[in-house]
């Protein structure tokens, strides 16, 4: 039941005594003219009884932003309420026909306390629902590029904390539309943010390893955020795969000064310097990341476990001019054909520079490092130097055997004419 209080004022708003004063108290007292186990039907009394007066419109204005404003103040105390009661509002408020125009960007605040409150207790996909219903292009309501940025900006985050990337990005290509129109750093810091985050998800490591980079540059955050961020890029170009792109990512985050600060910096280190990676060292490393960076690939291996086979294939590129397949899946902690299969992969991909002999199960690295380019490290690459070598070495041997025979016949003539004609 309602306080009585609450009753009271309700119906002297009713009876036309003194409405707009008794309805800005009830708003503001909110908290103590309902009781905590009865807040949310109370609320829903307040708004049925209220907002079906009669009233001006400016009135009936100025009840639902008061209303936001009550709804907003317990947010965090009682995000549960705020859900319901302000669903419940929106779609009351919603049915009075006469009133709803001019109340569109008092139920648009409205909607936004409902997300808000959602956010608060982890229902992010719920946040992101109630968000898209936001109006931002119609004829009641036109939202400038700065409005739309900061509603999608919003909702692109919701969507990531939800590993729904998809989502995300649909959002994220119309922000790249209008962000060169928006003049505020935050907002702009967080497209950037939400763009690292995309390419994130959807593994695409190096494109997420430079995005976070460049963040971490940035004045607008605080010191330990852009540690944050610098550690993220290095897990991501970690968790590229291995070849002279990743090289190079590499080697941009090796050389800033403050990677020697973290965590992940003695495998940052090896990966660098080319040097094998242990599973301990693996194991460590694979406790900071996300649930998304370990998921389980199509050939069932994790991420993590395919970059560092990768890494470590190409340190063994590094150490060895060729190796058999039973040794490479020795030192990979794989089986033989794997291991084959793997180096086929690189190779193909132009990551790797080398070739494969399937008859006598022997890899043979050609040194140095690939191009990057796709097929361009197949085995004609080598194939190619080695019969460049060889025509070498046979022209030498027949201009070595002409300048015999030359050095023959100008010594013993005849003996040349006698042998040649023999011949």
């Amino acid at each position: 039941m309602p306080e009585p209080e609450l009753v009271d004022m309700l119906d002297k708003c009713q009876a036309g005594a003194d409405v707009s004063q008794n309805a800005e108290k009830i708003f503001q007292n909110i908290k103590t003219l309902t009781a905590p186990e009865t807040r949310v039907s109370d609320l829903k009394l307040i708004v049925e009884k209220l907002f079906v007066l009669g009233v001006s419109v400016v009135t009936t204005r100025e009840f639902l932003n008061s209303f936001n404003e009550a709804l907003r103040g317990l947010v965090s105390s009682e995000p549960e309420t705020v859900t319901e009661a302000g669903a419940y509002a929106h779609r009351f408020i919603s049915e009075q026909s006469p009133v709803r125009n001019s109340l569109i960007e008092g139920l648009c605040t409205l909607k936004e306390i409902i997300a808000e409150a959602h956010e608060s207790q982890e229902e992010f996909a719920e946040a992101a629902k109630v968000l898209l219903e936001i109006p931002t292009d119609t004829s009641q309501r036109r939202l400038d590029d700065v409005g739309k940025a900061r509603l999608w900006v919003r909702i692109v985050r919701n969507y990531l904390e939800v590993d729904d990337s998809t989502s995300a990005e649909s959002y994220l290509n119309k922000l790249k539309n209008i962000m060169h129109n928006v003049p505020d750093e935050e907002l702009n810091l967080h497209f950037r943010l939400s763009v690292a985050r995309v390419h994130d998800a959807k593994r695409e490591f190096l494109h997420a390893a430079k995005a976070y980079h460049d963040i971490s540059f940035s004045p607008a955050i605080a010191e330990e955020e852009r540690l944050h961020t610098l550690a993220m890029a290095i897990k991501c170009a970690i968790l590229a795969p291995a070849g002279p792109m990743r090289s190079r990512a590499l080697a941009r985050l090796y050389k800033d000064e403050r990677s020697v600060q973290l965590e992940e910096f003695p495998i940052l280190e090896k990966m660098f310097l080319d040097r094998i990676i242990t599973p301990a060292e693996v194991d460590k490393f694979a406790k900071g990341l996300s649930p998304h960076q370990l998921a389980t690939t199509a050939d069932g291996s994790t991420v993590l476990a395919k970059a560092v086979v990768e890494h470590n294939l190409l340190s063994v590129s590094r150490l060895y001019s060729n190796v058999g397949f039973d040794e490479l899946g020795l030192l990979l902690g794989l089986a033989p054909e794997k291991a084959e299969e793997t180096t086929a992969k690189m190779i193909e991909q132009g990551r790797l520079s080398g070739s494969i002999d399937q008859i006598d199960r022997i890899i043979w690295f050609e040194g140095g490092d690939a191009s990057g380019e796709k097929g361009s490290g197949r085995a004609e690459v080598p194939v190619g130097k080695e019969m460049r070598k060889w025509d070498s070495n046979v022209q030498a041997l027949a201009e070595d055997l002409e300048k015999l025979t030359d050095a023959l016949q100008a010594e013993f003539p005849e003996f040349v004419a006698a042998r040649i004609a023999a011949y």
